[in-house]
């Protein structure tokens, strides 16, 4: 592989707006609108 030319792969944090927080490798930071603890498909529950 080429040096230089691939982004920096960290330990980041992804945020959901209901307030869970999971940490993953990626390129940047990321905020979700919905995650497995709160999209209705399954939480089994209607907003």
């Amino acid at each position: 592989m080429k040096s230089d030319i691939h982004p920096e792969y960290n330990e980041v944090t992804v945020k959901c707006a209901c307030g869970a927080s999971y940490a993953t490798r990626a390129t940047k930071e990321y905020t979700l609108d919905v995650c497995a603890l709160c999209h209705p498909f399954f939480t089994g529950k209607q907003k």
